[in-house]
């Protein structure tokens, strides 16, 4: 038999290797370039968007258009925070990204974002006061507006005794039922001056950083706490807090304090200034930047309570302080000074001089104490006195929906003044 050769099938093997060879090709796919708009914060003037940027080759020159017309180019090195003003209240808007090569081909663009600003609210109040108090010098610190039936105001109130002698015991409190104001004495007791008083619902109260209110009782909350009601430790000037398990207290030389449902635990702020006011917002990571009003400095901490120190901006100084955006915070002290995308913003309201206090519930509805005796109103675009000529010193702010609550002293004697919008 004659023998067979492999030759040939060795020579068909080898072949059949090199052309699968040859033809073999990568399986990676190709990653496409993606720009993404996506709403950040509105307002009735200015729109805050997130540009969100995809396997493009970084930096990249990107042009925003609204309403078809380009605004400016953008050069990025990443996810960028687009900010865009001079819009106007109660319009919508179309956003669109591009990048363009070179030669003016477009290489990518982003989905379209429609934006509607908000509209603007009433200059329109009416307003109504009280006062309180009949001997010594009665005033009110603080207030908290839990809806337009259940208002709570701080302070020291000094009443006669049935006799009609001056009672040296102060009430330190008076609460609104929507019908009428009761004077009340916290814990029973009174005799000392309440500065402050934060609210979460009519069942959870806090007075003075370390008292609570539960709708039936209170309770005193003393554990790692450094202060007496009406003894020798730190004032406190103000709370905030997104919890009754997460509040912060600031007060008189620097002082901080938390309270984490347990205990207070001192954080340290940086410095021996007296602190006014404390105001937290969302990061939108699941935790809160708080903003901290220190005179000659405002103060942020994060979620984690390190500090930032921001100095402000020259004969600033900073009474007070709100907002709802990390990106706009509104300032009270030489007039009002917006602390807006990292800058120092003033705002120019003719006769309007040192403000003690600032306060809102919206971009549209914000409200600061003057010191020409007016309670001056923001309505999402334009500013105006709305109770001028008023002889009362307010020192404090509280708002809610369509009500406003302004408290202070007028001689001797604590006034409140309740404003309403007429429309």
């Amino acid at each position: 038999m004659k023998p067979i050769s492999l030759m040939p099938l060795i020579i068909l093997l080898i072949q059949i290797l090199l052309i699968t060879t040859g033809c073999k090709q990568t399986t990676e796919p190709k990653l496409e370039p993606e720009l993404k708009l996506e709403l950040e914060d509105v307002s009735c003037t200015e729109a805050w968007i997130n540009l969100r940027i995809t396997n493009l080759q970084l930096p990249a020159n990107v042009t925003l258009y609204k309403n078809s017309e380009a605004q400016n180019n953008i050069l990025c090195y990443g996810d960028t925070l687009l900010y865009v003003d001079s819009l106007l209240p109660n319009q919508t808007y179309k956003f669109k990204s591009i990048v363009q090569s070179s030669n003016q081909q477009i290489i990518t663009s982003s989905n379209e974002l429609t934006v509607t600003t908000m509209d603007t609210t009433s200059h329109e109040f009416t307003w109504q006061s009280w006062e309180f108090g009949q001997h010594s010098s009665s005033t009110l610190y603080d207030v908290a507006i839990i809806d337009e039936n259940n208002i709570w105001a701080v302070g020291e109130i000094y009443m006669l005794d049935s006799l009609g002698r001056p009672d040296p015991n102060a009430y330190n409190a008076v609460h609104w039922d929507g019908t009428k104001w009761e004077l009340k004495k916290i814990g029973g007791i009174g005799g000392w001056a309440c500065h402050t008083v934060f609210a979460f619902s009519s069942n959870d109260i806090w007075f003075e950083g370390n008292i609570h209110w539960n709708g039936s009782t209170y309770t005193a909350y003393m554990n790692g706490w450094p202060l007496m009601p009406n003894g020798d430790g730190w004032q406190v000037n103000k709370m905030w807090g997104s919890s009754s398990s997460d509040l912060y207290a600031v007060g008189n030389n620097g002082n901080i304090a938390h309270w984490d449902g347990r205990k207070w635990t001192k954080i340290e702020s940086g410095t021996y200034l007296n602190i006014g006011t404390i105001w937290g917002i969302s990061d939108n990571k699941g935790g809160y930047n708080k903003f901290l009003a220190a005179g000659d400095m405002m103060i942020i901490l994060n979620n984690e309570n390190k500090v930032n120190i921001v100095l402000p901006g020259p004969n600033m100084f900073v009474n007070s302080l709100w907002g709802i955006n990390n990106n706009l915070i509104y300032t009270a002290g030489n007039g009002i000074v917006l602390f807006k995308n990292n800058k120092w913003e003033k705002i120019t309201i003719p006769e309007l001089n040192t403000v003690y206090s600032i306060k809102g519930n919206n971009f549209n509805n914000v409200f600061g104490i003057s010191s020409v005796f007016s309670v001056v109103h923001f309505n999402g675009f334009s500013w105006q006195f709305i109770n001028r000529g008023d002889t009362k010193i307010y020192f404090r702010l509280g708002v809610k929906n369509n009500l406003a609550v302004a408290v202070g002293w007028q001689g001797d004697r604590a006034v409140l003044t309740l404003l309403r919008r007429i429309s």
